[in-house]
C-alpha cells in the first residue's frame, strides 16, 4: 500500500481576509534554495528590499515576520514575483511555516490575528 501526503494548498491557512482582496500583495521573493509551502512565514530582506523566509535568529531584516506566503513557489535561481498576505486577516497557526511567538507578535501589528 502506498500512502501519498497532499502538501499544503494555496491559502490554506487563511480564515478571513478584508474585501476586495485588501489583505494581499505582489512581492518580490529573493533567490530560493529550497520550495517554500504556502503558509510559509516572510520577512524582507533590508539590503534589497526582496522578501525571504522568516528567522527569529537573522540579522538581516527577515527577523521580522511581515507577510505570508499565499501559494507554494518552486526552487529558484533567480528573484521571482510572489503573492503574500501582508494585513488585515484571520489565519490558522498550525497551518504557518516558522510560527513561533516573535512571529505573532509581528503579525498582529499588522492586523494579522493568528488563530
Amino acid at each position: 500500500m502506498t500512502i501519498l501526503t497532499q502538501a499544503k494548498r494555496t491559502a490554506e491557512f487563511l480564515l478571513s481576509e478584508s474585501n476586495g482582496q485588501r489583505s494581499r500583495e505582489e512581492v518580490t521573493l529573493a533567490i530560493t534554495a529550497v520550495a517554500l509551502p504556502a503558509g510559509q512565514l516572510l520577512g524582507k530582506v533590508t539590503a534589497s528590499g526582496e522578501y525571504a523566509p522568516y528567522s527569529a535568529a537573522a540579522t538581516d531584516g527577515t527577523e521580522t515576520a511581515v507577510a505570508i506566503l499565499y501559494a507554494a513557489v518552486p526552487v529558484s535561481a533567480a528573484a521571482q514575483p510572489a503573492a503574500v498576505v501582508m494585513r488585515d486577516a484571520e489565519v490558522v497557526g498550525a497551518k504557518l511555516t516558522g510560527l513561533d511567538t516573535d512571529a505573532t507578535a509581528d503579525l498582529l501589528a499588522l492586523g494579522i490575528v493568528v488563530r
